[in-house]
């Protein structure tokens, strides 16, 4: 393979993104991709119920370990890849153009389910929120296409607009649930138990179903990847992009164990196990009403809403930043490697992406699928096992990139880490498949179905990459965008 075919899709230089992202705006957006609220009250209940009861917080803690390998090795050549791709790009550098490729369209339809997932989800808990407040009942893809709308229209416009909308809602629906954890925390659990020991005691750790655990675990930290994105929108990427990768997912992992552990303590293990089992999806409203009265309870479901609001918007941003990059390597049309004259945003690969959703919602919709436990379950299972193929394909891509080129000597960043990372990963991946149908609570012909999406995606990006030039011409300016001069200005 010619050094030629390795950097291709990477070689070619942003087209006009600009802005000044530091540390902190990063982190909110891909903080708020994984949406902690959410994660909170719909992943918790699952795994303590399913997975290994009370000690489930732990399982949050050892994923954190993982990812935290994955991204040293990930943070290590980031400094090497200028392209703000993400995957594609360091799996290109890695292991190739053709592969790159393949991975650049496995991250498209991953990155679409997640969306969609979260698209079913709010409209369902949007259309009860409504009815619980004496409004009239309608179809939850109405609620869908309204927060569409509204994403469509903050996504179109500079970043910068995005990054603020999201740090709001994410200080608020991370404040609901701290507040819960000051006040079960300080008054030692909300049981004759007092605060719950398992989560510190191996016997429960390993109890239940681990396996299921670490599946609904890994599958909360969704969206902190995602950090590389946004390179050419950050300030001083060299150091902003690994200081923001690690600092969310730190945030993440020590938000979820705690406050998970706090959701514990509020019952008792023996109940917390019991209420997870016979009511999951209320658990945790139930959980604040019960702690801070039912002014608590009634925000927290507002809460509930703005935190899948912000998701979406962090994953349309995300997506489109994807569509840009590809628009600009040739892998996709030129169009979407357009940029905005004034917003400076990728507005075509935004307008394509909202576009692109709706027609799916819209089918959703014809079809009958119901929000939660079809949309949201498809989906999200779709995006999880999609996620772990590209992240245990970037941790391989790291390791024969600096295998093969020397770059760097440091054997904890681009050997041990990155292999341990990879092992990690390939275990969640496992345990993911063996339990994928329980996941999108399928059969295992839907959950084969899947995987053969998934894998296609990856061959057709494969076969995509003979179709073109394996060096892209270098970009010319397109005639909505600004001149070269003025990129460089």
């Amino acid at each position: 393979m010619s050094t030629t075919d390795r950097h291709a899709p990477e070689s070619t230089p942003a087209r006009g993104l600009t802005g000044s992202l530091g540390v902190g705006s990063i982190v909110f957006m891909v903080v708020a991709a994984a949406a902690p609220l959410t994660v909170i009250a719909g992943t918790v209940p699952l795994g303590i119920a399913a997975g290994n009861g009370p000690a489930f917080p732990t399982t949050f803690a050892l994923c954190c370990v993982i990812l935290l390998l994955f991204a040293v090795g990930f943070c290590a050549m980031s400094r090497h890849v200028p392209n703000a791709g993400a995957f594609y790009a360091y799996i290109a550098r890695g292991l190739g153009r053709a592969t790159g490729t393949g991975a650049a369209f496995l991250a498209l339809v991953t990155y679409t389910a997640v969306q969609l997932a979260v698209y079913g989800y709010i409209g369902a808990v949007f259309d009860g929120l409504v009815q619980h407040w004496g409004g009239p009942a309608l179809p939850w893809w109405l609620w869908s296409i309204v927060a569409l709308a509204i994403v469509a229209v903050l996504g179109y416009r500079h970043i910068e607009l995005s990054s603020r909308v999201l740090g709001t809602l994410l200080i608020a629906e991370v404040a609901i649930v701290l507040v819960l954890d000051v006040v079960v925390i300080g008054s030692g659990g909300g049981s004759a138990e007092g605060l719950s020991t398992a989560l510190v005691q191996p016997s429960q750790v390993v109890s239940g179903s681990l396996g299921i655990a670490i599946m609904f675990a890994i599958a909360s930290f969704l969206g902190f990847e995602a950090t590389a994105v946004f390179r050419n929108e950050a300030r001083d990427p060299q150091r902003t992009i690994p200081r923001a990768t690690y600092t969310a997912l730190l945030v993440i992992g020590v938000f979820y164990t705690l406050s998970s552990w706090s959701v514990v303590s509020a019952w008792g293990d023996s109940a917390a196990v019991e209420q997870a089992t016979a009511d999951p999806g209320n658990m945790l409203i139930t959980t604040i009403t019960n702690v801070l009265g039912p002014v608590g309870g009634d925000i927290a479901q507002v809460l509930l809403v703005t935190s899948m609001f912000a998701a979406l918007l962090s994953f349309h941003n995300v997506l489109a930043r994807y569509f840009f990059s590809l628009g600009g390597s040739g892998a996709l049309p030129v169009a979407c490697g357009r940029s905005h004259p004034r917003h400076r945003s990728p507005h075509v690969a935004s307008a394509t992406q909202s576009v692109t959703a709706l027609v799916f919602v819209a089918v959703f919709a014809i079809l009958g699928m119901d929000p939660v436990t079809q949309v949201f379950a498809w989906m999200a299972g779709t995006a999880t096992l999609g996620v772990l193929a590209l992240m245990a394909l970037t941790c391989a891509a790291v390791i024969v990139f600096f295998r093969r080129e020397r770059v760097d000597s440091r054997p904890w960043q681009t050997l041990v880490a990155p292999l341990l990372g990879l092992a990690g990963l390939l275990v969640c991946l496992w345990l993911t498949v063996s339990n994928f149908p329980t996941l999108i609570g399928g059969s295992p012909a839907l959950a084969t179905a899947i995987g053969a999406v998934l894998v296609l995606a990856f061959v057709f990006g494969l076969v995509w990459s003979r179709r073109r030039p394996a060096t892209p011409a270098a970009p010319t300016p397109v005639p909505d965008a600004p001149s070269p001069a003025t990129d460089a200005a």
